[in-house]
């Protein structure tokens, strides 16, 4: 006889962060909450932000840690979290550690990727937020999307 294994998957809130606002309205507001979630980052780190149906900021998580210059990404891993969290939307955003948030061809991509993937299970990706030294850049504002 052959053993199935049984599997439990369960969300861990692992801790908080205190941020405002709490509902989504604008790229401007995202970038607010990446900005101090990703505060002090040596490294390009890949975060989701996952919403709910009044697109209130229901978790973030952080789906990579890279290099200086990059961070893997697969749609996978983007939406394993988003999925357990039952959110209805999500915004990704990265950092670019040299301070310069213009997006690469790899992050238009990539984001294009996820958006095809996110259509597929009923998750809309809204927006890709690439945060600079003070500074951002909405894939969404600039039309690359």
């Amino acid at each position: 006889m052959y053993e199935i294994p049984v599997y439990r998957i369960q969300l861990v809130k692992e801790s908080s962060v205190t941020m405002d606002p709490k509902k989504i309205e604008s790229p401007e507001a995202v970038a607010k909450v990446l900005q101090g979630y990703l505060a002090g980052a040596d490294r390009e780190h890949f975060v989701v932000v996952m919403l709910d149906t009044q697109f209130k900021i229901i978790g973030i998580n952080t789906v990579s840690i890279g290099t200086l210059d990059s961070a893997p990404v697969h749609p996978r891993e983007v939406f394993k979290p988003a999925v357990a969290c039952n959110a209805a939307a999500v915004i990704v955003g990265h950092n670019h550690s040299s301070g310069d948030p213009t997006p690469t061809r790899q992050d238009v991509d990539m984001t294009k990727r996820l958006i095809q993937a996110g259509e597929i299970l009923g998750i809309e990706v809204l927006d890709h937020i690439i945060i600079g030294d003070g500074t951002f850049i909405s894939l969404k504002a600039e039309r690359l999307l």
